[in-house]
C-alpha cells in the first residue's frame, strides 16, 4: 500500500499549513460511504459491483489523533453533558439558508454557536490537500478449465471469492476460439461462427493434449468434428491443426488463446493487471497432459500457482463453507462428477487434524477416485444430433444432411438445447429455421426417445463409483453422502441410475454444480498468493496413477556366472498423497548406469483406457560421473547414490538431483584450551565451580553426537544422577569408561544427470518461444483491430453529434425522413445553446468540416488506419474546441456562482459571529478576523467586476469569467474559513479565577474542584476531536446560590451539579448589543 500526497488547485504551501487536519482516504472513496459502481454487460440488467479497495483506511497516528481529537476522552466528559448536544442540535438547525443548507440564527453566538457554523459551511473536501491510497495488483484469478466451457473466478482487496462474468454478463464462457485470416473470436462469438464457419470454429480440442496422433482418442475427435484437419508433428508426433499451408496451430497453443482470453475478462472485471492463477484439471490427466497445460499458461505469460484437480477443487469448496462442521470424527463424502466430455467419482475424507503451526485445523484427504474419460453429455448431444439428422433425411429423402458440415452444426447446438428440455419435460419439439437449402427442420422428440439412445450410456454410470471404492479399499456403508457436481447430473436418467449404483435415499445437490470448482481454485489460489491471508484449510491430494522406478545390475549367480536382473521399485503407490517427496538409494552400483521411471501397475484400467492413456514409460534418467565419484573417494566408505524425487501440489513429478554420498571415520581429537580458557577455568575453580577438566570432554561428545547419540546420552545423565550418594569423582569415572562412538564425517558429491523423456517429448525452448511470440502477434492484431473500430466509431460519433447541434431541426428531420431513418433528437433548446454562442460565419466552417469528413469516411474510411481516423477527429476537435468551451462555460457558471454566493454570505454570517463573541472567550485575534474579512471583501469585489466585464462581452468571445478562477476564489475563501473553525475546535476555554469558600466549625476551608473534574467539551468535539483534556485546569464555580444549593443537596465533592453549572455558562452565552 502507499500513500501520494495529492495538492489541490490553488492551495499555497501556507494554506495546506494553516487547513487543520488532512484528511486521508483511499482511491475514488468518499469521506461518508464506500463508493459503489455498476458493471453492466450487453443484454443484462446492472449488477452491482464490491469496492475496488476495501483493505482498510491507514492513517498515520499523529493526523489520527488530530483527525479524531482523542475521542476516547472526549466521550467520557460528554457523557455527562446531554443538554449540551440537545443545544447543539437545536443552534445548528434553527434557520433556513441558501442552497438547502441551514444557517443558525444571529442571537445568542457563543462559543457553541460558533462551532454549530462548523456544520452549515460547505465541505472542502474538493479544494483541500487529500491522500490517495494507491494499492498494487494483488488479485488471482482461477479458471475452471471444463470441456465445453470455463468458469473464471478472481479474489481481490474487497471482493472474496466472485465469478467473472463475461462480456455477455454471463458467468460461464463456452471454450471456443474462432481463428479467421483477420480476427480471433471466443466465447459466445465463437460459437455462433461455428455455426456458419465450422472449419475455423475448434471446440472440445482439450482431448487432444498430450496425445500422439495414432491415439485412440484422436481418431474420435477427428469422427465426431470432420471439419477439422489434423496433421501430425514431425519431431513430437502430436497433433496440430491446419487451416492453411502458413496456418498451424497445435492444441496448446489454441489452450493458451483461451486462458489468455480467461485473464482479460478477469482483468475487465478486477479492473487491475493479473498473473497468478489456478488452473483446474481432471484427475485423470496424466503427466503429458498436464505438461501441456502449464506450456499452455506460459504461453499466455500465466504463473500458475498450482494445477488443481477438479474434483479436489469442488471437495475444497465444500469444506471451505462447512467448517463449522469438520471435527476429529471423519465424514466420508462421494462427490459424483458428469460434465460434458467425461465423468469422475472421488471420495472425500475431512476431519481435524493437529499441526504444529496453526494448532487443530480442518484437513481434506482424496481416498478414492474412479472416473470414464468419454461418458459425459457431449456424447449424448453427439447422438441426439445423429437421431435429428436421421429424422431430417427421412423426411426428405432426396437430401443426405449428414454431408453439410454448417447444417450437422445446427443439429448439434439444437441436440443441446433439446437435451436441456428433455431433462423437465416428456417431449419437445426441435426446429431450426433453413436447415438445409432454405429448408425448415421440425420434429417432435420425446424423452423416452432420448434415454433409449443413450441407454448404454447409463449403464456405464456406476462404474466410476466402483473404481471409486476399490481405490479408496472402502464399502457404500462408509460413505455418508453423495453430492452431484457438473451439468449432465440434470439428467434424470443419469440420477435413476446412480441412486440404484450407491444404495442412498436421495442424492446431495446443496453445492453449486457449475461454480463449485472456480470458487474451490479461487480459494486455493488466495491461500497460495503472498497477498492475501485465508482460514488454514489443509489439502492432501491423491496420485491416481502408481509410479515406480525400474533398473537392472548384474548378479552373480551360484555357479559364479553373472546374470541381468530387473528390479522394480515403487516410487508412488496408487492413491498415495500429494504433494511429497521421495529418495531412492542405489547402493550397489560404482559406475555409471541408467534407470527408467515409468507407471507401475496399472490392471485397473481397462484395456481401451490404457489405449487412450498412452505410454507407460515416462523417464529414462542416465548418470555421468558415478565412477569418477568412487575413484576421488577411495578411503570413504559409500552410502549409495540417492536419486531425490518430488511430486508437487500440481501433480507433477521431478527428479530434483542425485547425490552420490559418502562416509568416514575420523579420530575425535580434544581440542586444546587457550589460554584465556584455561584462566577462565581456574578462577571459576577458585570459587566453587569445580574442575573444569572432566566437563570438557562431555560437552564436546554432546555436542558433535547431538543428532546420532541423543538418546543414549539421556541414559548417561540418567545413570549420573541417580544415585545420591556418589561423589562427582566417581560420576566423571564412569563416564570416562563409557565408549565414545566413533565421529563420521559425510560428504556428498553431485552427480550429472541426462534426462530422455519417453512419453511426449517436451517443447524446445526455441519452440516455446516461436510459440509465444505467434500468440503476442495475434493479441497485438486483435488490439490494433479494437482500437481502429474505437477510433472509427469515434469518429463517425462526433461527426454526428455536432452536426445535430449545429444545424437546425427541421434540416434532419428532412434528411431522416429522405432516408426513411429515425432518430431521437435533442432539445431545440439545447441546439440553441451552441448556436447562441457561435456566429454564422463559424457554424458554416464547421459544417463544412464535418461534411467533408463524413464524405471521406464513406468514400475511404472503411480502409483508413487507425492514426488517420485519429488525425481527423483531431482536427474536428481542434476546431469545435473554442465553441464547445463557451458553451461548457455558461452550463457551469449557475452552480459555480451559486456554490461562491453561498460561500460568501456564511463566511460573512461566521465573521459577524466571531467578532460578536465576548473578549473573555474569544480565542482569535484581530488579524485574523482582519485576514478573513479581507478575503471576503476582494472576492466580491472580484465577483462583481468580473461579471460586468463579462456582461459586456458579447456571446461569441472568450468568456473573461471562468470556471476555474470561481473555483480558486472559493477555495482560497474557504481555506481561510476552515483554519478558524479548526483553531476554535481545538481551543481549550480560559478558566475563570473565582473562589469559592464556605466556612466550618473548625475554620475557613476553601472548597475547590477535584483535580479529576475537566471541562466538558461540546456535542460537536466528540465528531470531531478535541485537545487533551489532562492539561487543562479545573473550572471552578461562580458564586451564585442556585449551583451552592445544588451542591448541598448532592453532596460535597460530587462534581455532578458543578459540570451542569459549567456548561450553561459556557454555551448559553448572552446576547451582546
Amino acid at each position: 500500500m502507499r500513500w501520494r500526497r495529492v495538492p489541490a488547485d490553488g492551495a499555497s504551501a501556507e494554506g495546506r499549513r494553516r487547513g487543520g487536519p488532512e484528511r486521508c482516504r483511499p482511491a475514488g472513496k468518499s469521506d461518508e460511504a464506500p463508493e459503489e459502481r455498476d458493471r453492466a454487460g450487453a443484454g443484462a440488467g446492472e449488477r452491482e459491483r464490491s469496492p475496488s479497495l476495501r483493505k482498510g483506511r491507514s492513517v498515520p497516528e499523529e493526523e489520527e489523533s488530530l483527525l479524531r481529537g482523542r475521542r476516547a476522552k472526549g466521550s467520557q466528559e460528554e457523557a455527562g453533558a446531554p443538554e449540551a448536544a440537545a443545544a447543539a442540535a437545536a443552534a445548528a438547525h434553527s434557520s433556513p439558508s441558501l442552497l438547502g443548507l441551514r444557517m443558525p440564527a444571529l442571537p445568542a453566538l457563543g462559543l457553541l454557536g460558533l462551532l454549530g457554523l462548523l456544520a452549515c459551511l460547505p465541505s472542502r473536501s474538493a479544494y483541500l490537500t487529500l491522500y490517495f491510497c494507491v494499492a498494487d495488483s494483488l488479485a488471482v484469478m482461477s479458471v475452471d478449465l471444463g470441456s465445453e466451457s470455463m468458469k473464471v473466478a478472481i479474489v481481490k482487496p474487497g471482493v472474496p471469492m466472485e465469478i467473472v462474468l463475461n462480456k455477455e454478463s454471463r458467468r460461464k464462457t463456452p471454450v471456443a476460439v474462432t481463428l479467421k485470416e483477420n480476427e480471433r473470436l471466443f466465447g459466445d462469438s465463437a460459437v455462433g461462427m461455428a455455426i456458419k464457419n465450422p472449419k475455423v470454429a475448434f471446440r472440445y480440442f482439450q482431448d487432444l493434449l498430450g496425445k500422439h496422433i495414432d491415439n485412440p482418442q484422436v481418431a474420435v475427435y477427428q469422427s465426431r468434428f470432420p471439419e477439422h484437419e489434423l496433421v501430425k508433428d514431425a519431431r513430437r508426433e502430436t497433433v496440430t491443426f491446419k487451416m492453411s499451408d502458413k496456418m498451424q496451430y497445435s492444441p496448446e497453443e489454441i489452450l493458451g488463446m483461451v486462458l489468455n482470453y480467461s485473464r482479460a475478462l478477469a482483468e475487465e472485471f478486477a479492473e487491475q493487471p493479473i498473473k497468478d492463477a489456478v488452473i483446474t484439471v481432471p484427475a485423470y490427466f496424466n503427466q503429458a497432459e498436464r505438461r501441456a497445460v502449464l506450456h499452455a499458461a506460459r504461453m499466455a505469460d500465466l504463473k500458475v500457482l498450482q494445477l488443481i484437480n477438479d474434483n479436489t477443487a469442488v471437495a475444497l469448496n465444500y469444506g471451505v463453507f462447512r467448517r463449522k462442521d469438520i471435527n476429529a470424527t471423519a465424514q466420508n463424502i462421494m462427490f459424483y462428477d458428469m460434465g460434458a466430455g467425461s465423468t469422475v467419482c472421488t471420495i472425500v475424507t475431512y476431519h481435524t487434524v493437529k499441526t504444529k503451526d496453526s494448532g487443530t485445523q480442518p484437513q481434506l484427504q482424496i481416498r478414492g477416485v474412479g472416473f470414464d474419460r468419454t461418458l459425459g453429455g457431449l456424447e449424448m448431444e453427439l447422438r441426439l444430433r445423429d437421431h435429428l439428422a436421421k429424422l431430417f433425411n427421412e423426411q426428405h429423402p432426396s437430401k443426405d444432411v449428414r454431408k453439410n458440415l454448417r447444417a450437422m452444426a445446427k443439429l448439434l447446438k439444437e441436440a443441446n438445447r433439446l437435451k436441456t428440455v428433455l431433462s423437465a419435460n416428456a417431449d419437445h419439439m426441435a426446429q431450426i429455421e433453413g436447415l438445409l437449402d432454405d429448408i425448415d427442420f421440425k420434429a417432435k422428440v420425446s424423452r423416452q426417445e432420448f434415454e433409449d439412445l443413450c441407454s448404454d450410456l447409463f449403464q456405464r454410470v456406476a462404474g466410476p463409483v466402483q473404481q471409486a471404492l476399490n481405490s479408496a479399499e472402502m464399502n457404500l456403508d462408509e460413505i455418508d453422502q453423495v453430492i452431484l457436481v457438473g451439468g449432465a447430473t440434470r439428467v434424470p436418467k443419469v440420477q435413476e441410475f446412480l441412486l440404484k449404483a450407491v444404495g442412498k435415499e436421495e442424492l446431495g445437490k446443496n453445492i453449486n454444480a457449475d461454480e463449485a470448482a472456480a470458487m474451490g481454485a479461487v480459494y486455493q489460489a488466495a491461500a497460495l498468493s503472498k497477498a492475501f491471508k485465508v482460514k488454514p484449510f489443509i489439502v492432501r491430494d491423491a496420485a491416481v496413477f502408481p509410479i515406480q522406478v525400474e533398473f537392472t545390475r548384474e548378479v552373480e549367480e551360484e555357479d559364479k556366472s553373472k546374470s541381468l536382473k530387473h528390479n522394480r521399485r515403487i516410487l508412488f503407490q496408487r492413491m498415495a498423497p500429494y504433494p511429497q517427496r521421495k529418495v531412492i538409494t542405489f547402493n550397489r552400483y560404482t559406475d555409471d548406469f541408467e534407470f527408467h521411471v515409468n507407471y507401475a501397475d496399472m490392471g485397473f484400467m481397462s484395456e481401451r483406457d490404457l489405449q487412450v492413456f498412452g505410454s507407460l514409460n515416462l523417464t529414462r534418467v542416465k548418470l555421468h560421473g558415478v565412477g569418477e565419484s568412487f575413484k576421488k573417494h577411495l578411503d570413504y566408505e559409500s552410502k549409495g547414490i540417492k536419486a531425490h524425487f518430488n511430486m508437487d501440489e500440481s501433480g507433477m513429478l521431478s527428479l530434483d538431483r542425485v547425490e552420490s554420498v559418502f562416509e568416514t571415520v575420523v579420530e575425535d581429537k580434544p581440542e586444546e584450551e587457550s589460554t584465556l580458557t584455561k584462566l577462565g577455568n581456574t578462577i571459576s575453580s577458585l570459587f566453587g565451580g569445580g574442575s573444569p577438566v572432566p566437563e570438557a570432554p562431555e560437552n564436546l561428545t554432546e555436542t558433535v553426537q547431538e543428532t546420532q547419540e541423543k538418546p543414549g546420552m539421556e541414559k548417561g545423565e540418567e545413570r549420573t544422577k541417580s544415585p545420591e550418594g556418589s561423589s562427582g569423582k566417581a560420576s566423571i569415572e564412569e563416564e570416562e569408561e563409557k565408549p565414545k562412538p566413533p565421529k563420521k564425517q559425510k560428504l556428498v558429491e553431485e552427480i550429472t544427470v541426462e534426462l530422455d523423456v519417453n512419453d511426449v517429448p517436451d517443447l524446445l525452448p526455441e519452440e516455446l518461444q516461436d510459440s509465444i511470440k505467434k500468440l503476442q502477434e495475434l493479441t497485438e492484431r486483435d488490439l490494433e483491430k479494437q482500437e481502429r473500430e474505437k477510433s472509427a466509431n469515434s469518429l463517425e460519433a462526433f461527426v454526428f453529434e455536432t452536426q445535430n447541434l449545429l444545424e437546425p431541426q427541421e434540416l434532419w428531420e428532412i434528411h431522416f425522413k429522405r432516408n426513411d431513418f429515425f432518430v431521437s433528437y435533442q432539445d431545440k433548446l439545447y441546439q440553441e445553446e451552441y448556436q447562441f454562442v457561435s456566429t454564422e460565419e463559424e457554424r458554416e466552417d464547421i459544417s463544412k468540416k464535418l461534411s467533408e469528413v463524413s464524405n471521406w469516411m464513406e468514400e475511404d474510411g472503411y480502409t483508413a488506419t487507425t492514426k488517420e481516423l485519429k488525425e481527423k477527429l483531431s482536427e474536428l476537435k481542434k476546431l469545435c474546441r473554442s465553441l464547445f468551451f463557451r458553451v461548457e462555460e455558461r452550463r457551469k457558471w449557475p452552480d459555480r456562482l451559486a456554490a461562491l454566493e453561498s460561500l460568501l454570505n456564511h463566511s460573512s454570517i461566521f465573521l459577524k459571529g466571531a467578532r460578536m463573541i465576548p473578549e473573555v472567550d474569544q480565542i482569535f485575534t484581530e488579524v485574523e478576523l482582519s485576514t478573513l474579512g479581507k478575503v471576503i471583501n476582494e472576492t466580491m469585489q472580484w465577483k462583481n467586476e468580473t461579471l460586468a466585464e463579462q456582461n459586456k462581452l458579447p456571446p461569441t468571445a472568450k468568456p473573461a469569467l471562468l470556471s476555474k478562477d470561481i473555483e480558486l476564489k472559493i477555495a482560497a475563501l474557504d481555506r481561510e474559513v476552515q483554519y478558524l473553525l479548526n483553531k476554535a475546535k481545538f481551543a481549550k476555554p480560559k478558566p475563570k479565577k473565582k473562589e469559592n469558600t464556605t466556612k466550618t466549625e473548625a475554620g475557613k476551608n476553601t472548597t475547590v474542584p477535584p483535580e479529576s473534574e475537566k471541562v466538558i467539551p461540546p456535542k460537536e468535539e466528540k465528531q470531531e476531536g478535541a485537545d487533551e483534556a489532562e492539561d487543562a485546569s479545573p473550572v471552578k464555580e461562580p458564586p451564585t446560590e442556585e449551583p451552592m444549593q445544588l451542591e448541598s443537596e448532592s453532596g460535597p465533592g460530587t462534581g455532578k451539579h458543578n459540570r451542569t453549572g459549567i456548561s450553561i455558562s459556557l454555551f448559553v452565552s448572552p446576547v451582546y448589543i
